[in-house]
Formats: C-alpha cells, structure tokens, sequence
C-alpha cells in the first residue's frame, strides 16, 4: 500500500488472514483505493521495517485495467504519455520529490522575504498594456474590449515603490506568448518578483538576491531532509557572494565582439562551464549589460557614467538563466525617453507613469522563473517536469 508517507507492505498469512482477503486483493489491479485495518508487526524483511497483518480490507475505488501508464514500473515513459496521464505520474514518488522540492523553495522564499522586512503583495493578471510591449502577449476578451494576460508585474511593482512600501515581493503566474518549442520555455510559469526601493546601486539589487537564493536553499534542504526526500542531497552548498561576470568578459571567453545581441542558449552553457571550473560556483552573475541589448526594457537603468550599459544583470546556474534584473530608471524625463526609444507611445503607460510624477526613489529589482529554478535543481532534462500541469504551444490539457 502506498500513502504520500512512503509504502508499507500488506502481508496475508494462511490459516491466520481471512480467507476471503486472499481473493479480494489476489485480484485487485493496482492502483485500486483501499483502506486496511490490522495489527503492525514489525519485520526485517519488508522495506519499512514492517508490515500490515490486515484484519479488514474496505474496496474504496477499483482502478480500472489496464493502466495507461505504469506506476511502480521500471521501465520509462515518454514525456508526453507522462504528461497525458499526469495523474498516474504524479503517483510516482520520485516524481511528487519534485514537488516537494518546489514546495520547500516556495516556502523557503517567503519566510526569507519576511524576515528581510517585504510586503508579499498580488498585482492584477488581466491589463491592458504589457511590462514589454505586445508581441509576447496572450490578448483575451474582456466584455466589449480586449485585455492582456500579465507577463509580469513589472510596473506594478514600480509603482507600489512610489506608494511607499519600499520592499515587496509576488510569487504568482505569468504569462508569454513566445513560440518557443524548448526544454526550458513555457507559456504559464510562476514567477518570483521583488522590487526595493532607496537603492544605491546594482549590488544593493544582487546582494539582497543572492542573501535570499541562499536562506532559500539552505531551508530546503533541511526540510526535504527531515522528509527523506532524494533531492535533498542534490542542493548546492551555497557560496556568497555569487561571482560577477562583465558581459563583455562573458563574450570574450566565446571570442564575440559583437556586444550588441545577447546570449543564446548555447552561449549561456558554454559560458556556464567556464564559470564554474573558473569560480567552483553554480551560480554567478552576468552583469553590465548593454544598452543595446536591454533596448527593448525601457525601465532599465543605465549607468550616468556609461549610458551604453545599463545595471541590469542575469542570474544563472550552470549555464541556465534562473533571474534577470537591475536598477530602474527612476527620472521621469529619462523614462520617457526611453520609452519612445523602444518604439512606445507614452501616453499608452500613462497609469504607470503618473507614479514617478509625484516623487519615485531609486529603486530596483528581478524576476525569477520558479520552474527553472526547480528544473536546474532537480537536474530534470525537461521544464515541463517541474509544473504539476504544463502548459506550452500544443499543451491545454489535461
């Protein structure tokens, strides 16, 4: 039998266990819902060191047969067999591991926010204007007009700096309309956001990150080990503070002079593996990133001392962006202007902007993709494995 607490074994004895017992579970498939009463024993043979003498056996749901997806099976799925009958996949325990962990990091990043003095905070899904412009958004019917799903609370958390919360954090879903058929992009994720405000620079943004990375982890792991996850013993040892890496040295180290793109998947592992056998840290961050790269975030701000970089930074685990962020711009002439400059009409952010007519302090802060997360921390070759239900191009159900 098996429970969310592990597997015990049920174990019939001639001339001790009820006859009839002998044929309902003889035949039973698996997978069946039962209840069982009976005396513990323990035993050295079974695998928790005991066993169920049963004494009555209730038949709550037979499951039917046969199973579209082995459970207790050795032999491995497809993913996308797995993903069509997630309910018996989740059964798995090395799969609900995963789960575990999740739940572990979500909770782990909450009491570290807490205790760092943020106000979690929940900003509106449906608007009318993306953080990014429009191409990467899923429009939706809304009454008579058209409405957006969030692909980030971006301005929303500008704003709450300029009502004066100072520090706070979302952990919520988020939404892209990016084509992308890869191991690590979906269309809904659950994303991690903060903001601070009264900043004096990028490393007040990166350190309160990395501070938080490392409470987050370092929690995890002793809550998965007090449960007897197997994950647990996969979690990095945690090293702060995290290496910094210029983007420019990052190119350099892929002989690209080319500073005006930024990097591919294939640049961001090759540059992953030089990071980690040069600093022995699985994460590290890529910083001082171009202008010309960050042109499309019309927040970013840029440094006064050299406009064509700005402050903003990735956060990544060997070779896998895990978080992007950076200093805003704060100024409202500034803001403007670079909001034209990514090709956008003032006037469609005018909700937005009318925060930062009234008085907004430096302020600054990241995004981080809590499915990547997971995915990077329990090794899985697939994003998709770290969502209970994903949802991706083809993928609308189950």
């Amino acid at each position: 039998m098996r429970d969310r607490s592990g597997t015990t074994q049920v174990t019939l004895k001639k001339g001790q266990a009820d006859p009839a017992l002998f044929a309902l579970l003889g035949e039973l498939p698996r997978e069946s819902i039962v209840e069982v009463e009976g005396a513990v024993h323990r035993s050295e043979r079974a695998n928790r060191g005991i066993e169920l003498l049963p004494e009555r056996v209730r038949l709550i749901s037979r499951a039917e047969v046969p199973l579209p997806l082995g459970v207790v099976d050795k032999v491995p799925a497809e993913l996308d067999t797995r993903l069509n009958h997630r309910v018996l996949d989740l059964r798995k325990p090395s799969v609900r591991a995963i789960f575990e962990l999740r739940a572990a990091l979500l909770s782990g990043f909450r009491q570290s926010f807490i205790e760092r003095g943020f106000l979690e905070i929940e900003t509106p899904k449906l608007l009318r204007q993306g953080a990014e412009g429009g191409a990467t958004l899923f429009p939706v019917q809304y009454f008579e007009g058209r409405a957006f799903l969030a692909q980030s609370p971006q301005l929303y958390k500008q704003m709450l700096i300029g009502a004066g919360f100072e520090r706070v954090f979302e952990i919520a879903p988020a939404f892209r309309a990016e084509p992308s058929d890869t191991v690590r992009h979906i269309t809904e994720f659950t994303s991690l956001d903060a903001e601070i405000g009264y900043i004096d620079g990028p490393d007040d943004v990166r350190g309160a990150l990395e501070g938080v990375i490392a409470d987050t982890i370092r929690s995890s792991r002793e809550q998965l080990l007090r449960a007897d996850n197997p994950l647990a013993a996969g979690l990095p040892e945690i090293v702060v503070p995290f290496p910094r890496i210029p983007f420019a040295t990052a190119a350099s180290w892929l002989d690209r002079t080319d500073l005006s793109h930024d990097f591919g998947t294939e640049d961001e592992r090759a540059i992953g593996e030089i990071a980690v056998e040069r600093f022995g840290n699985p994460f590290y961050f890529l910083i001082d990133y171009p202008t010309a790269v960050k042109a499309g975030t019309f927040y970013a701000g840029r440094r006064d001392d050299d406009p064509s970089l700005t402050g903003y930074f990735d956060l990544d685990y060997e070779g896998l962006e895990i978080a992007s962020g950076g200093p805003r711009e704060h100024r409202l002439d500034r803001l403007e202007a670079q909001i034209r400059e990514a090709g956008l009409d003032p006037a469609s952010f005018s909700g937005y902007l009318e925060a930062f007519r009234y008085g907004m302090p430096p302020h600054g802060g990241w995004g981080l993709g809590i499915d990547r997360l997971v995915q990077a921390l329990a090794r899985l070759p697939n994003i998709r494995e770290a969502r209970l239900f994903p949802r991706d191009r083809y993928r609308l159900e189950p």
